[in-house]
């Protein structure tokens, strides 16, 4: 379902239900969507991990990576904030948020109202800053987090990938 040119799209969060996990595993099946994530898809056992992980953190912490669906209930990807998961570099001790959605909900808008959504629970919460970290090569969520107001500060290199990434900082 597209919504009107120029207009906002609704979108409406949830905490990921098991059943997410299958559907995140669906919708994010493309190479593009995974460039910056290793490139590939990830195994299903991969999201029904993550899910049950993001299930603990809105329980603990009252946030997590939310499923994203559209106005017809269907699953366009994931949007939310967590804390920065490493330890040896990156912005540690930071709540990152962030987003990912299938290839067919790309340049609708729906990553950017998902994101804003995800800063107004942030902001609810009484969280003072947010970050995102995005590759370097990343243009389409570089412009999600431009569009936001987020600020690029830092620029990091993954010990692992070897590949930059930006840091962006918003102050709530």
């Amino acid at each position: 379902m597209t919504h009107a040119p120029g207009s906002t799209p609704s979108v409406h969060l949830r905490v990921p239900t098991d059943e997410d996990a299958l559907a995140w595993y669906r919708v994010f099946d493309d190479p593009e969507v995974m460039e910056f994530h290793g490139g590939r898809r990830a195994e299903y056992s991969v999201y029904e991990e993550l899910t049950a992980r993001q299930r603990r953190h809105d329980a603990e912490l009252g946030h997590c990576l939310w499923t994203v669906l559209d106005d017809t209930g269907s699953v366009l990807g994931f949007t939310g904030a967590q804390p920065w998961p490493h330890a040896s570099f990156g912005p540690v001790g930071e709540v990152e948020i962030g987003w990912r959605l299938g290839r067919a909900s790309w340049g609708q808008g729906y990553a950017t109202a998902a994101a804003r959504a995800t800063l107004e629970r942030t902001r609810a919460l009484g969280l003072r800053e947010v970050v995102a970290m995005i590759d370097v090569r990343n243009a389409r969520s570089v412009a999600v987090a431009v569009r936001l107001g987020m600020r690029r500060a830092e620029t990091y290199t993954s010990p692992v990938t070897k590949q930059e990434a930006y840091c962006f900082r918003l102050e709530l």
